[in-house]
């Protein structure tokens, strides 16, 4: 019985998550990987809408996530888990519910850059007061980068195409020295 491998991104909004998620997806299927992608607005629009962007709700939401992976894991050979993730001790329990084949990848991106970027307009938003607690960026509302990630994104100086080729790699290495147990 296989069990997937999970890479669990995490950096701010706009930092590239969902796009190179989107983008490793069907290069693993093409050789034949059967893959899940778990993107942090689609689970908490679908299944924890109840859920707000205070801690305690951003920290449940994570942890609902991870009981996702579990569900899911006897399912799939990779599952891609987009989420801005902010906190430390969340990303760490995550990996220790999970176990062997959790990688934690990190999306690396300035503030100012991601400000510039504004692909959702949330930074916009934030600015006008529309959005009272945007991670990261509001008063309060933190974003802890994690320390010693398994895998790093700069996607203010790598583009998409080259960082979706660079996680592929790093994923298939990780298949290929991966048991399942």
């Amino acid at each position: 019985m296989k069990q997937a491998l999970i890479f669990w991104f995490t950096g701010l909004s706009g930092s590239g998550k969902t796009t190179v998620a989107t983008g490793v997806k069907p290069l693993l299927e093409t050789d034949g990987y059967s893959v899940l992608v778990l993107d942090g607005d689609t689970v908490r629009a679908q299944l924890h809408s109840r859920l707000g962007f205070t801690e305690q709700d951003i920290k449940e939401n994570n942890a609902l996530i991870a009981d996702l992976c579990r569900t899911y894991r006897d399912d799939y050979d990779v599952i891609l888990v987009a989420i801005i993730s902010p906190y430390a001790s969340t990303r760490k329990q995550a990996r220790n519910s999970l176990g062997k084949g959790f990688y934690e990848i990190y999306f690396s991106a300035d503030l100012e850059t991601l400000i510039k970027r504004d692909v959702k307009g949330l930074y916009s938003r934030a600015e006008r007061n529309e959005i009272p607690n945007l991670i990261g960026y509001s008063p309060g509302t933190v974003y802890e980068e994690p320390r010693i990630p398994d895998f790093t994104v700069d996607s203010v100086k790598i583009s998409s195409e080259i960082s979706i080729n660079g996680l592929y790699k790093f994923i298939t290495e990780q298949l290929s020295g991966y048991d399942g147990k």
